[in-house]
């Protein structure tokens, strides 16, 4: 529709129309129902796996294109046929001065992943771009409270391996400080002080710890050993539900960029700024 100079937009999960001939557009209704948003996703999909069957594994373009020389091999990464990826804005590619062959790429490359997107997209079960916007800010909260989560276990565990550090280090300096006990007077005390000042120096630093941090009763090292490797646990296992919600997050915002662009919706300066970070 766009090589014929038709705009379509979208209000309220209703679709209109513009054609070159008209000022205002025309909304779905009055045309019928052949050109409502669910009849056009249904043909997009159609279509664009028909396309997708079509055509073979899609290469990345390259950033230069270079004739091998003689006996030096290509490498080309392609990408899996189930990873989902941003749609190419031809228009502004071409803009910035791509080619005909980064052109013709990215037709191709469009219709593979308007396939894999119209297909996510009815996956997940949405009925309305507005509901896909909703889901996308449910991911983002989710992923950031999971990062919030993983950040205090990671506090946690730095305390409790910094902990475990001063109560070895007091541990070492007992047999020095047992011996201070024994000298009988203050001049006495404070030659043996001087003698094993380093090993002072040490026993006093780990008490001023303890004090620091309201820490009357060491625990033993065992004792925080094994507190220490279920922290361990707690953060790896952690980390996985954040990369798994962070990954969701992107998967979705990958969606909403491509329906954005296949719909060629208005976006909020909101969600724009949310796509240059």
């Amino acid at each position: 529709m766009l090589r014929e100079g038709v705009t379509v937009k979208e209000s309220r999960g209703r679709l209109s129309y513009l054609t070159p001939d008209r000022t205002k557009p025309i909304t779905a209704r009055k045309l019928g129902d052949d050109f409502d948003k669910a009849t056009v996703l249904a043909l997009l999909t159609q279509n664009a796996r028909r396309a997708a069957e079509q055509t073979k594994a899609i290469p990345e373009y390259p950033a230069a294109v270079k004739k091998p020389s003689q006996g030096e091999k290509t490498t080309k990464t392609t990408p899996a046929d189930n990873t989902l990826q941003r749609m190419v804005d031809r228009e502004a590619k071409r803009a910035e001065g791509k080619g005909v062959g980064y052109d013709r790429w990215a037709a191709k490359h469009n219709l593979k992943q308007m396939a894999a997107t119209v297909t996510a997209y009815q996956q997940y079960g949405f009925s309305s771009p507005e509901e896909l916007d909703e889901a996308c800010s449910a991911a983002y909260t989710a992923m950031r409270e999971s990062l919030t989560e993983l950040k205090q276990v990671e506090k946690t565990l730095d305390g409790k391996k910094d902990l475990q550090r001063q109560v070895l280090a007091y541990s070492k300096t007992r047999p020095v400080r047992d011996g201070l006990k024994q000298q009988k007077n203050a001049k006495a005390k404070a030659a043996y002080r001087q003698k094993h000042e380093s090993d002072f120096i040490i026993a006093d630093a780990a008490a001023r710890y303890f004090r620091e941090n309201g820490i009357s009763k060491l625990p033993s090292y065992k004792a925080l050993q094994a507190e220490i490797e279920t922290l361990i646990k707690e953060k790896n296992s952690g980390y996985n539900d954040y990369r798994e919600k962070r990954e969701e997050y992107r998967r979705l915002q990958t969606v909403k960029g491509n329906i954005d662009q296949i719909l060629r919706r208005e976006r909020k300066p909101v969600k724009r700024q949310e796509q240059e970070r």
